[in-house]
């Protein structure tokens, strides 16, 4: 059958990260007419862990000889089987494909590893994995030749920085997994392709698209973009999920599926006979997530979304139209770790009246301490957070409660050691016994023991450095002959078949792009007064959004739900008057950009460096992004009269 005439793909998300639910791919491949299922079981914090992990075990990994000794120090998703195991008996039956991101550092130990329980459960399965991520290497040759690899969140170089990198990973595009799908593979393990990058590859592998096809491979990427955190596009993390809540569909929230065609167009749906929803404020919430401006860019293609369309065309689908491709940039991104140092916290619970004295209380007491053991240039990192109020007549005391922590980084084990008598914890919580009323400890101290963490680096790699291949881990005569090594392929003495290794081919174009995306006010804005009487009240009464992070920046994306509307928001919400909401003790002095979708009636936000070097350092409560949009929300802001009166969310 001609690719134009083939039916839709039907792709299942079953997995945005490591601690998603663990029933998806069980659930999805015995309940649900799919092709394929995708998923995700990394993100920057477990791909920093994982990589420092496998240079710590390399002198171990080296010695190993047997699989089972080499799985002690290996360094994969292992939740991936406890998600890929039970799902077994009918991925097998139905012939549904599997392509996700789960291997990190050990990739090929993973795939053998599921190719070994997969033969054990009677299924003699074709897998396949992804090289080419791990770019420690080239990273390290690069800097030694001066490359300075300059942060794409601050603009520093790796030398200002100040950190030894200990590990780098880059992100690949899709076409290793289509090439590998359409090899035979019935599963394909990849360690660090972008999120979206297993939507690409399955759909390229079914409609035969070639690398040059950036139309119909940017729909596929933004698809993507939207089935990569699972549930997150059918009502979770929705900003209007009381409906959800009144309807009673806020458990169990269906899994995503798309139906992609061979133009890159797709409709989205969810699981049969769960909760959630699959709507076009669903779908808008998910793709503001994340986004850093109206260019999407990945190994393979770059979209441009400002012209995206979302259409309910019925319940519970959305149709996805209007993406434009471009070819990609001739670079990628790749995350390099450095070891940070030291960290630690502790917290004290304050109740009561006065609570903003009591704070300070409690923290010019420490700092005392501190200064007194001279240990306050010990520290890189030391904040006091106040977290929550204390109201006046509170409905009972814990909701009275304020939780005040105290966190230290620092690059000296021995200063955020708890047990030493000169160390961060012992020399400041002595002060508790001379504390403000209303005032106890946490009767769990485990975080005042330092642990190690790291700083995590986001800059680009130029794409002839990266070689993707693709490892078909069988051959046509499985039960022929011994296994020889040669020259670092497996082969049968008999010569009739080996395992191949497929070098993956980089986009036949690239186009340079500005480092800084496109970033402008609204065009020809409409004067406020013009919607007549306006109300106070929070900006989240009318207007929906979704924020997330990449590293250290911080995106946040606000939409409204009818088309008058839309004029308001465009002209409302400005760089200043996200600035105004901020307020001065949110607002970093970083730069702001905005752009608009004016299809799906949305304005986005890119935040830079807001977020306080990333999760893996991060001071903050809001380490991933995901508060920041919800803080502004909660704004009060005067909107007009007429628009509220319709009703709130």
């Amino acid at each position: 059958m001609a690719p134009a005439t083939r039916r839709p793909v039907r792709v299942a998300g079953a997995s945005g990260g490591f601690s998603d639910r663990v029933r998806a791919m069980a659930s999805l491949a015995a309940h649900e007419d799919i092709d394929i299922i995708v998923g995700d079981w990394l993100s920057e914090m477990t791909m920093t862990m994982h990589g420092t992990g496998k240079i710590k075990n390399a002198a171990q990994m080296k010695e190993a000889r047997s699989l089972d000794e080499k799985l002690n120090y290996a360094m994969f998703a292992e939740n991936f089987l406890d998600c890929f195991l039970p799902a077994l008996e009918d991925l097998k039956k139905k012939g549904i494909r599997v392509a996700v991101n789960a291997g990190a550092s050990d990739t090929e130990i993973l795939a053998e590893v599921v190719k070994r329980k997969c033969k054990e459960a009677g299924w003699v399965v074709k897998v396949a994995w992804i090289e080419g991520d791990d770019v420690t290497g080239s990273v390290k040759g690069m800097l030694d030749k001066g490359e300075g690899f300059k942060s794409l969140m601050h603009g520093k170089s790796v030398g200002e920085w100040g950190l030894d990198p200990v590990c780098a990973q880059c992100y690949l595009g899709g076409m290793g997994i289509a090439r590998a799908l359409a090899e035979g593979a019935d599963v394909v393990i990849c360690g660090r392709v972008s999120d979206a990058s297993p939507i690409i590859g399955a759909a390229a592998w079914w409609h035969e698209w070639t690398n040059d096809m950036f139309d119909e491979l940017a729909g596929a990427l933004i698809i993507g973009h939207l089935l990569e955190c699972g549930a997150y596009v059918s009502g979770g993390y929705s900003s209007d999920f009381r409906a959800l809540l009144s309807a009673n569909k806020h458990l169990n929230l269906g899994f995503p599926i798309c139906a992609i065609e061979h133009d890159g167009t797709g409709t989205m749906y969810k699981e049969r006979n769960t909760g959630g929803c699959m709507t076009v404020n669903s779908c808008t919430s998910q793709l503001l997530y994340e986004i850093q401006g109206p260019y999407y860019y990945n190994c393979d293609v770059t979209a441009q979304i400002e012209n995206i369309r979302f259409d309910q065309v019925g319940e519970d689908q959305v149709r996805v139209s209007g993406v434009k491709g471009l070819p990609p940039p001739p670079t990628t991104k790749v995350g390099i770790t450095g070891f940070a140092g030291w960290q630690a916290e502790y917290h004290v619970y304050l109740c009561g009246l006065h609570i903003e004295d009591k704070c300070r209380w409690t923290e010019d007491q420490i700092q005392y301490e501190l200064a007194q053991a001279g240990m306050l240039d010990k520290f890189t990192t030391l904040k006091f957070m106040q977290n929550g109020s204390s109201p006046v007549d509170a409905r009972n005391q814990d909701v009275a409660t304020v939780d005040f922590r105290i966190f230290a980084q620092s690059k000296e084990k021995e200063v955020l050691d708890m047990r030493n008598p000169r160390g961060f914890f012992r020399v400041s919580m002595v002060t508790f016994l001379q504390s403000c009323p209303g005032a106890s400890l946490a009767n769990d101290m485990r975080l005042a023991q330092g642990k190690p963490y790291f700083e995590y680096h986001p800059s680009l790699l130029p794409q002839e450095r990266v070689r993707q291949r693709a490892h078909c881990l069988w051959d046509t005569a499985e039960e022929e002959g011994d296994r020889i090594e040669h020259e670092g392929r497996d082969e049968r003495q008999n010569g009739k078949a080996k395992k191949s290794i497929i070098d993956i081919p980089l986009a036949p174009q690239f186009k340079e792009y500005p480092r800084q995306q496109p970033s402008y006010e609204t065009q020809s804005p409409v004067p406020l007064d013009s919607f007549g009487e306006t109300v106070r009240v929070p900006l989240g009464s009318i207007v929906l959004g979704r924020s997330g992070d990449k590293a250290s920046d911080c995106n946040v994306g606000f939409f409204v739900r009818n088309n008058d509307e839309w004029n308001w928001l465009r002209s409302f919400l400005t760089v200043g008057k996200v600035v105004e909401l901020l307020g001065p003790e949110e607002y970093k002095s970083k730069p702001i950009d905005r752009f608009e979708l004016p299809h799906i009636r949305a304005v986005h936000f890119l935040l830079h460096d807001h977020l306080d070097r990333g999760y893996d350092a991060c001071s903050t409560y809001d380490t991933l992004g995901k508060n920041c949009c919800e803080y502004l929300r909660a704004k009060m802001v005067d909107i007009p009269k007429k628009f509220v009166e319709r009703g709130v969310l």
